[in-house]
């Protein structure tokens, strides 16, 4: 005789396979039938009422089949759950669009829209974080109004970042463009990182001993170089979670698409993955987030391997096909990796 664990895990497995596929409520007849090992309805019954008890399934309002919590999926997800390889159409689609001769802003919007077109779901990806370990490869700055300084960073070869900096008195333009001759002339291909470090130590110096020059590059070059700004994010798909208003009602979207308008609340998601390794799951109230307490979030870091560069995501409603989406968020990490490698 099975072990009524095994019996009670192909019944859970069966439940949250078909309620996916079909996003209604799940009967015994039904999962009897669907059954690798059969089984009467009324065995069914005894051991879906098993996993209720359990905290597994329950019954929504007074219908007579169940839905998986959000700590049956859990179980399914850590136990049942097979993943299967990426298709070779998926591959050369995604290294189609995810080519490296486009610039890390645009290989991240088509990450992003990649991961919607491809779940259709919605899609976060956040925007590589070069930080210190950017290489310096030009650098421009024009005047602004005031004692604002338009700064151009060239890194990496490809990046370019604009910045704005406020400075402790007015430049020229002909202060400014000796100051980015110099500074273009003894630091090409150098890291943000020393170059910062190098005239941090020149401006503990007595002042006083220094040319005009100097301290004007001190001044502003300290302002540009300091750490990358804070991270973004491309969002992409959103419309397809409309589909959840059915189950979940209007309310329930209503933080979620606030969250993607402001982008802080899911920067804040996506940090606390950047540590991690492989593709993570979140369900539910697992996120931290109270707006995603009835999705589910699939996430993965991307960049190499001892330089995580920022993580991409999939948000969608609990029961997503995790069968699908999984592989999608590891293929798309992985190309878009790939593809950034000539600017790590």
């Amino acid at each position: 005789m099975r072990p009524k664990v095994d019996r009670a895990q192909e019944v859970l497995k069966a439940l949250v396979e078909r309620y996916i596929l079909e996003g209604e409520p799940v009967g015994s007849k039904v999962i009897a039938e669907s059954m690798v090992h059969s089984a009467s309805p009324a065995t069914i019954r005894n051991v879906m009422a098993e996993l209720e008890e359990r905290g597994l399934i329950c019954s929504p309002h007074t219908s007579a089949g169940r839905v998986p919590t959000a700590m049956g999926y859990r179980l399914f997800v850590d136990t049942m759950l097979t993943v299967a390889a990426p298709g070779v159409e998926n591959i050369d689609q995604v290294k189609s669009r995810l080519l490296p001769d486009k610039t890390p802003l645009e290989l991240v919007e088509e990450a992003s829209a990649l991961l919607s077109d491809l779940t259709s779901m919605a899609s976060i990806v956040m925007v590589p974080q070069q930080g210190d370990n950017a290489s310096l490869r030009q650098v421009e700055f024009l005047p602004l109004e005031g004692c604002r300084v338009l700064v151009i960073l060239v890194l990496n070869d490809r990046e370019v970042q604009n910045r704005i900096i406020t400075t402790d008195r007015r430049y020229n333009e002909v202060e400014l463009q000796q100051a980015a001759n110099y500074l273009n002339q003894h630091f090409i291909g150098s890291n943000l990182s020393s170059i910062r470090e190098r005239l941090l130590a020149a401006m503990k110096t007595d002042k006083t001993h220094m040319d005009s020059l100097m301290q004007t590059v001190i001044e502003v070059a300290t302002h540009s170089f300091d750490p990358s700004p804070e991270a973004d994010c491309v969002v992409s798909g959103q419309g397809n979670l409309l589909g959840m208003v059915d189950e979940q009602g209007v309310d329930r979207l209503k933080g979620l698409f606030d969250a993607f308008q402001r982008k802080r609340d899911l920067l804040g998601i996506m940090d606390s993955c950047i540590k991690a390794d492989g593709v993570q799951i979140f369900i539910g109230q697992e996120s931290g987030y109270k707006m995603l307490d009835e999705c589910s979030l699939v996430t993965s870091t991307y960049g190499a391997k001892d330089d995580v560069l920022g993580v991409l995501a999939v948000i969608g409603p609990t029961r997503m096909p995790y069968q699908q989406v999984v592989p999608m968020v590891d293929l798309t990490a992985k190309i878009l990796s790939a593809a950034l490698k000539p600017i790590n």
